[in-house]
């Protein structure tokens, strides 16, 4: 068998990611990016230890490490700064929960995917695929591949070419996400290095620390609320329902935008040569913080089928039937707790059925050591 060429849409975490271990694994691979320019829309991003074990299997965990942050506990507080609850990471059993820029995770597995020889082509946007082997780019041109892959994100051209679209749900919340600069007395504090969630009746802060110099903000709001969802954000309004923040929301400058939580589910993963995954098949609401990495354990995934299986199409139905009951799990636990807005009340989410993903083995990892703790 010569060398086996995949065509993938979208450079972000899910295509990224797949055409490293695609490459890694003797294929030819080039991705489209409708984007000029290759960069990771966003502000902060969680990984946990599934995901930490993917980027381990395709040589970047320790580069993603050096500019990330461990948190040492997860905490709910009420406006004022009063502890809620509180639960520690990086520890036996409850695996590290780390967080950092996109950005920063961005940039790690963008140079292991040129490093493994992708092509990366800016400005060529998919308008369809053919479930033959064919992708279609806007101007006319059709792409043939032994594989094609449509990771355009949530308004898949590729998914939606093939009508593989089952529904897409838009929930009641939404997101603005902010990085901010951090305090110099903020780091190492035995309170302000932690992930907190700070739970009003109406609205709610998460505060998540990157690295030394930068801090994640999610300010999450009611579509209906309009002084809420105002961007740019208006300081004022949030530091007087979050009073404890005031400082940190001082520093907010005229960035960010308004997304509304959504969830996509597809028919199938596949039709033909052509699989489809990351947002453009399973998006999900924030609530586990599970979206990149169930994108990223899938895109692994679906390398090793390729090797397991040499007929493509079998290999993408056996892909799926592996892959997608914990991605569905991911989603319909990720929707319930935003439906229902677990831990407001104090009680924690990080029940064993919330953190079945983050302490999941992704296929193709089987191999690695347990990584350290703490």
């Amino acid at each position: 068998m010569g060398q086996r060429h995949a065509e993938i849409a979208g450079a972000g975490f899910a295509g990224l990611t797949l055409a490293t271990a695609l490459c890694q694994r003797g294929w030819s691979v080039r991705v489209h990016e409708a984007s000029p320019v290759l960069r990771a829309f966003g502000a902060g991003i969680y990984i946990w230890e599934n995901g930490l074990r993917v980027l381990q299997a395709i040589g970047v965990a320790d580069q993603v490490l050096a500019g990330a942050h461990q948190a040492p506990f997860y905490e709910s507080r009420l406006p004022d700064g009063t502890l809620l609850s509180q639960e520690r990471f990086g520890t036996p059993g409850r695996g590290r929960m780390t967080t950092m820029t996109r950005a920063h995770l961005y940039d790690c597995i963008l140079a292991a995917a040129r490093g493994a020889g992708a092509e990366i082509v800016t400005g060529s946007e998919a308008v369809g695929a053919d479930p033959a082997g064919l992708l279609h780019v806007r101007g006319g041109e059709s792409r043939p591949a032994d594989l094609v892959v449509g990771a355009d994100g949530v308004r898949s051209a590729v998914r939606d070419s093939l009508g593989l679209l089952a529904e897409r749900t838009a929930h009641r919340d939404g997101v603005i996400r902010l990085i901010v600069d951090r305090a110099a007395a903020e780091v190492g504090h035995p309170v302000w290095d932690s992930v907190i969630n700070f739970w009003a009746p109406e609205r709610r802060i998460l505060y998540s620390p990157c690295n030394h110099r930068e801090l994640y903000l999610v300010l999450v709001a009611k579509a209906t609320d309009a002084e809420g969802v105002r961007v740019p954000v208006d300081r004022d309004v949030w530091a007087k329902t979050f009073p404890v923040l005031a400082d940190v929301l001082s520093r907010v400058g005229e960035q960010g935008r308004y997304d509304l939580y959504e969830s996509t589910r597809v028919t199938r993963w596949s039709a033909g040569r052509v699989a489809v995954f990351g947002d453009a098949a399973h998006a999900m609401p924030p609530t586990l913080g599970q979206g990149a990495g169930c994108a990223i354990m899938n895109a692994l995934g679906l390398a090793v089928a390729l090797e397991e299986t040499a007929v493509i199409p079998a290999a993408l139905l056996a892909w799926e039937a592996r892959e997608r009951p914990l991605t569905d799990y991911t989603q319909n636990v990720s929707q319930r707790i935003a439906q229902e807005r677990t831990g407001a009340d104090g009680r924690s989410k990080w029940t064993p059925e919330a953190m079945r993903t983050a302490l999941h083995v992704p296929t193709g990892t089987q191999h690695l050591a347990v990584a350290p703790e703490g």
